[in-house]
This record gives C-alpha cells, sequence and structure tokens, in this order.
C-alpha cells in the first residue's frame, strides 16, 4: 500500500536551523531584526509580520481552495489552556508561511468560500430563527474537499484530529456550511468586506476596494446574496476534556475548530449554492 501524501507544508530541518545559527553575527542583530518596525495600511508592525500581511491580505497567497497548489504553510497551536472553570481547552492556531524562503508567522488563513448574506426564515412569532445572523455570525460555504484539505493540515501541524461538529454537509453540492464568527461589539475591529474593482481581470491582476464592514454590507437588500471569494480567518481550536487533566491528541480525543472572520474579498455573486434559510439542526 502506498503512503498517503503529506501535506505541503513547511518542515524543520535540523541542519538548516544549523546553518542558519552559525551564519548570526551576535545575538543583538537578532533582536534588532526581530524588532524592525514598519507600516502595513496605517498599523506599526514588526516587517515580518507586514511581510505575513501583505501576502495573505494584499496578495491573497497561499490561501486554501478547490484545485489550488497546496498552500506553503505550516499550522501551529498555542499551549492549550482551560477556559474559566469548565471541561473545555482552548487553543489558537497560528501559520508559518514560506515566503521566498522566509519563515514567517501570522495568526490568519485564507479559504476559497461563499459567504451567505441572504435573508433567512422567521418564527410564526415573528422572532428571528438564527439569532444576530449577519451581527455577529455568517455561514461560510466552501467544498467538501477543500475542508478536507485544511484539516489534513491541523492534523500534520498540531496532531489533533478535526470533528466535523458545528458544520452542515450538503450532499447534493458537496459542500460543507461552517458557522463564522465576527466582532461586533464595540471598540472590536468588525470583518472588512471588499469588492472586485474590474471583476473581468485575471485572479493576479484582480484588485480590490473596501466597502465597508461585513455587517454594513448584509444591511443592505440588494447585496443580500451569496458572495464568492476569498474570506480570511483567525481559527481556534476546543477540545472537550476534564478540569484537572489537559486533553491530549494521543488520546483519540478530536478537535473542534472555531473560525472567526476577519475580512473577506469578493469578485461577485454566485446562485450556485443553496444557502441555508433555518437553523439545520
Amino acid at each position: 500500500m502506498t503512503a498517503a501524501p503529506q501535506p505541503n507544508v513547511i518542515r524543520n530541518n535540523a541542519a538548516d536551523h544549523n546553518d542558519l545559527v552559525a551564519s548570526r553575527d551576535d545575538e543583538e542583530t537578532v533582536a534588532a531584526a526581530a524588532t524592525t518596525m514598519t507600516q502595513w495600511r496605517g498599523n506599526t508592525v514588526p516587517e515580518k509580520e507586514a511581510k505575513a500581511l501583505r501576502h495573505v491580505f494584499d496578495d491573497l497567497q497561499d490561501h486554501f481552495g478547490y484545485q489550488r497548489v497546496d498552500p506553503r504553510v505550516r499550522f501551529n497551536n498555542t499551549n492549550l489552556a482551560r477556559l474559566g472553570n469548565g471541561r473545555t481547552w482552548f487553543s489558537d492556531l497560528d501559520f508559518t508561511y514560506d515566503i521566498k524562503g522566509d519563515q514567517c508567522n501570522l495568526a490568519y488563513i485564507g479559504m476559497d468560500v461563499c459567504v451567505d448574506l441572504a435573508p433567512k426564515l422567521v418564527h410564526k412569532h415573528g422572532q428571528p430563527m438564527l439569532k444576530n445572523y449577519g451581527k455577529s455570525w455568517v455561514y461560510v460555504y466552501l467544498p467538501q474537499l477543500t475542508f478536507d484539505k485544511f484539516k489534513s493540515y491541523v492534523k500534520f501541524g498540531t496532531g489533533w484530529d478535526v470533528s466535523d461538529e458545528g458544520t452542515v454537509f450538503d450532499p447534493n453540492r458537496d459542500t460543507v456550511a461552517i458557522e463564522a464568527k465576527m466582532h461586533h461589539e464595540s471598540g472590536q475591529p468588525k470583518p472588512s468586506f471588499w469588492a472586485a474593482k474590474e471583476k473581468e481581470a485575471s485572479a493576479g491582476d484582480m484588485s480590490f476596494s473596501r466597502i465597508g464592514t461585513v455587517q454594513d454590507v448584509s444591511s443592505h437588500s440588494s447585496q443580500q446574496r451569496i458572495h464568492r471569494g476569498v474570506g480570511i480567518f483567525s481559527v481556534s481550536m476546543e477540545i472537550e476534556g476534564t478540569a484537572n487533566f489537559k486533553p491530549s491528541p494521543r488520546m483519540g480525543d478530536e478537535a473542534n475548530l472555531c473560525f472567526n472572520l476577519v475580512s473577506f474579498r469578493t469578485w461577485g455573486t454566485t446562485d450556485g449554492v443553496a444557502p441555508i434559510v433555518h437553523a439545520p439542526r
């Protein structure tokens, strides 16, 4: 039996690491390089972070999508911490991008998705069935194959298998719906919504204009459609354990992924995806 193909991820190489260490002049040089700051969209950030931000947000590189080249990125998880006094343990994911040989860490990852801003059904008493839809969360749809590849990167980078809890599978279109959270409280940065300036441009030449937040756009009836494009997310994991014992991948537990939509680039709407119009569970 042939071995299963591994994701196109970045691997740590001891020899490369030793060569890198040997090439360093001294610790002060390394520290100075790590703290060099620059501007990205009016924010002062470390140079390597700015490089990764441009790579992911501006150039839309190394994101997950159907029939796309495997992203050159490694998934990493922070130390598990328990949420309050409960049994749930929590960890953020971060991502190491290989940008022309430079290893750059970032807290965000992109995927080809459809964002559902279509209206939802209401109860006969007039109360929304999907509370705060379009304000604090939205459905995003993506091919099952794309989601499976994303989960394989989680497994390879963190050791955790991923549960399908919280997703809705459409067998007719072979798509998965994910509940993506959105910041919406006062003082929180709401997810930005960008539209292509020229929808007929090729992917490499496409540029976008910011037209507001996802919440702003969803409030306009003319925009209450399913929009296709690239969603950029922060991702965390939640694992059920016990109050006194930290869960481990070796124990056979599964991680639930939590997606937070940070920004969305769209090049148009689609009628090829059936929207969820009421609570599926």
